[in-house]
């Protein structure tokens, strides 16, 4: 007696379709599974047995063997449970083979027979929509996520019993007929921080401004209280709508990290990460036995805020610097290699020194080797990589408390930024990239190209603020999106000014200290 179930797997934000096979047989009494499998896996033996048994279904004094295929697939987590259950019932003839084609079974069993949640579901839906299967049974928690991929039939059930009878009936129980079907909504770009509430920083904001458009990385150093940590807060506020595509990638990821349940929605706004300065670096970029994605890879598409920068570990930092060039992460395990998606914005905060005050020399009480300590905290090639720093001042009082000033409203820097954004898709329509920051250096001669006095200009800052050719294209790139927020398609001498201000900073405070 033979019988052939599909469920998934999870590898990496992606999933790969597993062919559950039960075969029962004459033999020694024996309950065994093979497949290359995790110890969660192994277990569901078990759980499938006890869960049959207070189901009203024993298992047969035989042979039973079910196999995973491919076998050359690690498969970890609890979802294998409900295909078992059904393989061998399917085997026992107790379910009619044919409708178990097309048909993929995800899930996890409590030893009374309840399908209990799981991880990764919309992954898994995605794959067996695009492997051609016709219908997902998924446990009724998991209903709502799995609703939001149309084109396949999803089925919740909350019990091994519901499984059974709507395959031999092809009807739902009752309770599950009268609930009314799962509408798609919009979801809330929530409770965000508006620029409108920042008085002075005009600088910071400017600054803010070219980070978005062309989506450069920005660092901020300053005293405390200066409001570098509200000014990042405001940042998502300005960041365009998300397109269908990132939408569904980022739910992948939200989804196989446990961060997706019970939405009604694809994730329609940009995230926002700000994690704590004791994180590891497994925990910024990833990892585990079997690797799940990190703060970096929750970020995709939106901002990494690390606030008290030098107060991260060194080693955690530097794990940023391959991620922030290629836009993923690559995690290489024994049972494969995981590749996850890391496209960000990273923002980033600091105090110039321990008390905060430095270079302020009147308020700052720090001594030089200090100083030098906090500074070396960041590596050069780490720095290099960081297209904006903006040095924050303290608001004046007369700026704190100024009556009848109207700071400009987030929505209305967002919809500069949107034009920015759209003038940029369109130049780079057909290519690899999409943002100034993204250009490859063997085309920033086409892109960004320098008139004489530009060019005389650039080699004389590249030589007196002895520049590295990373430095030197990264300033071409922020001044290609100052050129094109002033409307130009030629960078001037003055755009290329700013962006060498946003630089000028590396030199104030790394000078003697790197």
């Amino acid at each position: 007696m033979y019988s052939l179930v599909h469920t998934a797997t999870l590898c990496g934000i992606d999933s790969v379709l597993v062919a559950v096979e039960a075969d029962i047989s004459n033999g020694m009494p024996m309950f065994s599974m093979v497949g290359f499998l995790a110890s969660e896996v192994k277990e569901s033996k078990d759980r499938v047995r006890t869960a049959m048994k207070n189901c009203g279904y024993e298992m047969p004094v035989k042979k039973i063997t079910v196999n995973f295929s491919p076998a050359n697939v690690r498969k970890s987590g609890s979802g294998f449970d409900l295909p078992v259950a059904i393989a061998v019932l399917s085997a026992l003839d107790e379910i009619e083979k044919e409708k178990l084609e097309r048909a993929v079974f995800i899930g996890e069993l409590s030893l009374d027979g309840k399908v209990s949640g799981v991880t990764g579901v919309l992954s898994m839906v995605i794959c067996a929509k695009e492997a051609g299967m016709k219908m997902c049974i998924v446990p009724k928690e998991n209903e709502k996520e799995a609703k939001l991929i149309p084109g396949i039939m999803i089925i919740g059930v909350s019990h091994l019993q519901e499984v059974i009878w709507f395959l031999k009936t092809g009807e739902l129980c009752e309770d599950d007929q009268e609930k009314e079907p799962v509408h798609t909504k919009p979801a809330s770009r929530g409770e965000q921080h508006d620029f409108s509430e920042i008085n002075g920083q005009l600088v910071l904001r400017r600054a803010c401004e070219i980070a978005i458009s062309g989506m450069h990385n920005l660092l901020m150093v300053g005293p405390p209280g200066a409001g570098k940590t509200m000014v990042a807060k405001c940042i998502p506020s300005i960041l365009p709508p998300m397109t269908e595509k990132e939408q569904i990638e980022l739910s992948k990821i939200y989804s196989v990290c446990g961060l997706f349940s019970e939405r009604e929605s694809l994730m329609e706004s940009r995230p926002y990460r700000n994690p704590h300065h004791t994180i590891t670096e497994q925990g910024l970029t990833g990892g585990g036995r079997d690797p799940k994605p990190g703060e970096i890879s929750l970020a995709h598409g939106g901002v990494l805020f690390l606030d008290e920068l030098t107060e991260f570990k060194k080693s955690t930092l530097e794990v940023l610097r391959q991620p922030l060039e290629d836009k993923a992460v690559t995690i290489a395990r024994v049972g494969g290699t995981y590749r996850f998606p890391a496209d960000f914005v990273l923002v980033a905060a600091m105090n110039p020194c321990n008390c905060g005050y430095y270079p302020d020399m009147s308020r700052c009480h720090c001594t030089t080797t200090s100083i030098q300590r906090h500074m070396n905290k960041l590596s050069q090639p780490l720095l290099d990589r960081i297209d904006l720093c903006v040095e924050v001042t303290a608001v004046r009082y007369e700026e704190l408390t100024e009556k009848g000033k109207k700071n400009e409203t987030s929505e209305e820097i967002r919809k500069r930024v949107c034009r920015m954004h759209q003038l940029q898709e369109k130049r780079y329509q057909g290519l690899s990239f999409r943002f100034n920051s993204e250009i490859p250096s063997g085309l920033l001669e086409e892109f960004c190209h320098l008139e004489k006095e530009g060019a005389g200009y650039m080699k004389k800052m590249y030589e007196e603020m002895e520049l590295t050719a990373r430095t030197y294209h990264k300033i071409l790139r922020v001044a290609r999106t100052i050129a094109d927020m002033d409307g130009e398609t030629q960078i001037a001498k003055r755009h290329l000014r700013e962006a060498i201000c946003y630089r000028g900073i590396d030199k104030s405070y790394w000078e003697n200290c790197l």
